[in-house]
């Protein structure tokens, strides 16, 4: 079943109109009517439509002329002519004028429906087109990153460097600023595009299920395993294996994984097969490994292997310039996933957005862009729609500190959750793991 789209009906007999109607309202699209063109063409200037049905024979206004100032003015909207009056000359002169397709009366619910799937496919291929040519034009895309401004045309340039060698890369950067996606990028330009990109979030696991998810098992190695079980390492085979937040591993995996990358050979968990290594490695972190390192926090030699090329990632703050292109991208994203009528974001509401420094990255930004389309009930999203992003919390002494502010965040969630680790970690979007180290570092305590 295709996705639910806001319908607009133009016919001037009413059983037809109705019925059409309510054929496709059962199918759970928003469906509005109109007796005549002139009507219609009132509607489409005051609200958002996504398809219009449009009698060609009305006696106000022609449809074929309705049809011509609907292309005109709102190319974007998807125009069905149905008629009683078929012939080819119609239905020629209909899609010289820009119709999307031509319906026959009288016709079935059933084939209403794989029209408007078809039309919305067909839609879908045309933006995807534009994107790609765009990016092929010197756009401001490439591949899923995007950015335009001076840093990150160097990362880009550098991408394109480093990709076609099979050395280890580590990136550097903020959480949020999309560091799983330059490894993306680096695995689609280099000569392993073909093999499988394999990815898992090193922090997300305990040192024991961290062993069994790379490594994999033999069945019978540890009580509850039941059968033989591959491994991201044995997964990445001719291909990349992307490790993110590589800096909560501990210091015995670490070593695990340095014999790995140096001996090219590995076990699973259990078993004594010596299975090949064949995969090139990315790492990710927002830590410093490197004062890590200098409390002994972290392998030095690790260290180093993982950073025999280094990226560094850059926050958001410091590309503003690519805020626009990126904020109409998520804005294009979520208005498809959730049929909401915005389609663009007002002057005045763009410069707040570029004022503020984004903490949490482009990943804070789709967040953003995602709730004001879904609040949201205009064409155009507006200052307000970005409100509270500016709220922050009231200062009792002094200025208040960014550590203090995250202490504060972290401990009114885990009381809201009753100090359940897995539920607050899932509001908080940070894993167990990282939530427990947080905790430790500032000294929370559950309440008597």
């Amino acid at each position: 079943m295709s996705a639910k789209i806001k319908i607009l009906v133009v016919d001037d007999e009413l059983i037809l109109r109705e019925s059409l109607a309510g054929w496709m309202q059962r199918a759970g699209h928003l469906v509005e009517t109109a007796q005549g063109g002139r009507q219609a063409l009132a509607m489409l200037s005051g609200s958002e439509y996504d398809l219009v049905f449009l009698d060609i024979r009305m006696p106000d206004l022609n449809g074929l002329e309705a049809l011509k100032t609907i292309k005109t003015a709102y190319p974007h909207i998807l125009v069905v002519m149905i008629t009683a009056y078929a012939s080819v000359e119609t239905a020629i002169e209909a899609m010289r004028s820009g119709a999307d397709d031509f319906l026959m009366k009288p016709f079935q619910a059933e084939q209403l429906e794989l029209m408007i799937e078809k039309l919305l496919n067909q839609k879908k291929l045309v933006e995807e087109n534009l994107s790609l040519r765009s990016q092929l034009n010197g756009g401001s895309r490439y591949h899923d990153l995007i950015g335009s401004s001076a840093c990150m045309r160097r990362l880009f340039s550098f991408i394109d460097q480093v990709a076609q060698v099979d050395s280890p890369i580590l990136l550097q950067g903020e959480t949020g600023s999309g560091k799983e996606l330059v490894a993306k990028a680096i695995h689609a330009r280099s000569n392993r595009r073909y093999g499988p990109f394999v990815a898992i979030n090193c922090g997300a696991f305990t040192d024991t299920l961290l062993e069994s998810e790379l490594f994999g098992h033999e069945a019978g190695s540890f009580t509850g395993a039941n059968r033989t079980r591959i491994g991201r390492l044995e997964m990445a085979k001719g291909g990349t294996l992307f490790l993110d937040e590589v800096g909560e591993i501990t210091l015995k995996m670490q070593v695990d994984l340095l014999r790995v990358l140096q001996e090219k050979i590995f076990h699973r968990v259990g078993g004594n097969r010596d299975i090949n290594a064949d995969f090139r490695l990315i790492s990710a972190t927002h830590q410093d490994l490197f004062q890590k390192v200098s409390r002994e926090q972290f392998r030095k030699d690790f260290y180093f292997r993982l950073k025999v090329i280094e990226i560094e990632v850059p926050p958001l703050r410091e590309r503003k310039e690519d805020l626009p292109d990126l904020a109409d991208h998520f804005l294009q994203k979520f208005r498809r996933e959730t049929n909401k009528p915005a389609r663009g974001i007002k002057e005045d509401a763009m410069l707040l957005l570029q004022s503020y420094d984004w903490p949490g990255n482009v990943r804070e930004l789709e967040n953003t862009i995602e709730r004001a389309v879904v609040l949201s009930k205009s064409a155009y999203l507006k200052k307000e729609d970005f409100a509270f992003l500016f709220r922050v919390p009231e200062e009792k002494e002094g200025a208040v500190t960014m550590r203090e502010v995250e202490k504060n965040h972290i401990e009114h969630i885990l009381k809201l959750c009753r100090w359940n680790i897995s539920k607050a970690a899932s509001v908080l979007e940070m894993n167990r793991v990282t939530l427990h180290h947080k905790i430790k570092k500032f000294e929370l305590k559950p309440e008597e």
